[in-house]
């Protein structure tokens, strides 16, 4: 999904160039996206042979739907327990916490 909302619309070729190394097979790439075309996220345009994908949903449509909805049931709603966890968990730097800080500090004013 994020190959796709950075490059708005993609053939799953594009989308496999996106991914990090060692990069899944082409048909790999082509099954997943089916599935999400199949789930709802993503739609396609037909071009005959191939498939050009495009996001169904925006980046925060699907946030506010899906991963909002799972944090809160994992940390009861607190998202202070979800930054916690990260940073006992070494997954986010103080770097990115003083990033995150600015983010809500610039928001506020």
């Amino acid at each position: 999904m994020r190959a796709v909302w950075k490059l708005d619309k993609a053939f799953a070729k594009e989308v496999r160039e996106e991914m990090p190394e060692p990069k899944p097979h082409i048909n790999t790439i082509a099954t997943m996206m089916k599935r999400l075309v199949d789930k709802g996220f993503l739609q396609f345009e037909d071009f005959g042979a191939t498939y050009r994908y495009y996001a169904a949903l925006t980046k925060k449509e699907y946030t506010t739907l899906y991963i909002r909805p799972f944090l809160s049931k994992l940390f009861g709603g607190s998202i202070k327990d979800v930054v916690a966890f990260f940073a006992e968990e070494e997954e986010i730097s103080v770097e990115e916490l003083k990033e995150v800080i600015k983010m809500i500090e610039d928001k506020e004013k």
